[in-house]
């Protein structure tokens, strides 16, 4: 776990969006948690980050490239050579002074380069070396994926930096490992490293890809065209050369006969975080967060209180970001409180916060969307013409066009507003997978 000294941490802010009045007897809180990071590095191969963390010091980071190399990965041939192009592009963006590794996936896990157990230091060098490696990348073999997320880690690990950080590009499904032994990787490997994932073509599985990335916090997509790899892949790394802090807790405090009744990161993805509490004290809990660069992000919060009457107040929850500190005791970068007013002003009680309404119904799209799709896969076409119905109804209520754009490749639109559509009866395998790996993407409620 990284420890960081009050030195070389970005500045965070917490800000709190909640109507805190309840009527008599009301117990359910609700409240929208901005988190926003700023002071974040500048990337690029040679640059160090120009302010807090890590000014005139040498990043303190390393990053493990894992790409599949198993036997699908030479059909068509080109898809190999578009995996070897983007891994050369992501070692091109590392800076000067990163730790990395490339490791090679199929059945097994082989290092790449540099070999022997150990990382390589980012440099004009290293670099090229590396390129060099990539000519060993040759598809042959199966597809274990738990075994290059326990060679990732064990290669992270040996370094003593503050962020450490997984790319995974995987073709097919998981197939020469049991389901309970990629579980049993990720649950090794949660909280000691962030992971990006994304699948290329069609013949791999969303559930393991957004698996990976949900449990490993870091981001899923698809590639449907092997040639967008490379420029996905710069993406990436430059995002993760943007991380400046780890180890970060949303930590939330309740007073006493109160209870935590949910925690969802709700932008820029619906992440479930309610399941993933670490007790830290009386009536406290830590709820993951990963890495932060300079950026910001929104998370709900819903608190059960006890009832109480008209005119009464409490603090319902004190939210604070909490890091690792070196002296030992965690280290708090910013707080927000969340109350509760009991009021007979029926108006006052009954208006919903607009942060809130908006982002309770960009989980319901994402929710609506995985039971639709789930629906079309086991031949319910009457349930997926409802659920993704609904799909529509809701994307185009909250402004989200991407997934509008998705769901008309899916459906033919009849009426929006009502949500009325027809399934299409030809969809593109790269339409529906896009869909449903992009199906937690939010847009971010105007304020």
């Amino acid at each position: 776990m990284a420890k960081f000294s009050k030195s070389n941490v970005p500045q965070f802010s917490v800000d709190v969006y909640q109507n805190e009045y309840l009527p008599e007897g009301g117990r359910e809180v609700n409240a929208v948690v901005t988190v926003t990071s700023t002071g974040g590095g500048t990337v690029g191969p040679g640059v160090t980050s120009p302010s807090g963390f890590g000014a005139g010091q040498a990043p303190d980071a390393a990053v493990a490239i894992m790409v599949d190399c198993s036997g699908s990965m030479d059909y068509p041939p080109t898809k190999m050579r578009n995996a070897r192009d983007a891994t050369a592009a992501a070692i091109d963006t590392l800076r000067d002074g990163v730790h990395f590794a490339v490791i090679g996936g199929t059945h097994v896990a082989k290092e790449v380069y540099p070999g022997d157990g150990r990382l390589a230091v980012a440099g004009p060098g290293t670099r090229q070396e590396a390129r060099n490696a990539l000519r060993k990348l040759a598809a042959s073999g199966g597809t274990a994926i738990g075994t290059w997320l326990q060679l990732a880690d064990r290669l992270l690990s040996s370094a003593d930096v503050a962020i450490r950080h997984g790319i995974l590009l995987t073709d097919g499904r998981n197939e020469h490992e049991a389901p309970g032994d990629l579980k049993a990787a990720l649950d090794a490997c949660a909280g000691r490293f962030t992971c990006d994932a994304r699948g290329v073509g069609t013949d791999w599985e969303v559930k393991e890809v957004t698996g990976i990335a949900s449990a490993l916090l870091g981001t899923a997509d698809i590639v449907a065209d092997p040639s967008g790899l490379a420029e996905d892949f710069q993406h990436m790394m430059e995002e993760a050369m943007g991380k400046e802090v780890a180890d970060v807790a949303l930590r939330l405090w309740t007073p006493m006969d109160t209870e935590i009744a949910f925690v969802k990161q709700v932008a820029p993805t619906v992440e479930e975080l309610t399941g993933r509490r670490t007790e830290a004290g009386p009536r406290a809990g830590d709820y993951p967060t990963g890495s932060w660069g300079d950026e910001s992000r929104d998370y709900h919060v819903c608190v059960r209180v006890p009832a109480a009457g008209v005119g009464q107040e409490m603090l319902a929850a004190r939210v604070s970001l909490v890091i690792p500190s070196a002296e030992g005791s965690p280290q708090t970068l910013a707080q927000g409180l969340v109350r509760a007013v009991w009021t007979d002003d029926m108006a006052a009680s009954t208006t919903i916060n607009p942060q809130v309404a908006h982002y309770t119904g960009q989980a319901e799209l994402a929710q609506v969307i995985q039971e639709g799709l789930n629906a079309r896969k086991a031949g319910d076409d009457d349930g997926a013409t409802a659920k993704l119905g609904r799909a529509v109804q809701l994307a185009d209520a909250l402004g989200n066009e991407d997934t509008s754009k998705l769901l008309s490749k899916v459906v033919d639109v009849v009426d929006v507003a009502a949500g009325t559509v027809r399934l299409k009866k030809r969809v593109e395998d790269a339409d529906e997978m896009t869909l449903e790996t992009r199906s937690t993407k939010t847009v971010r409620v105007k304020k």
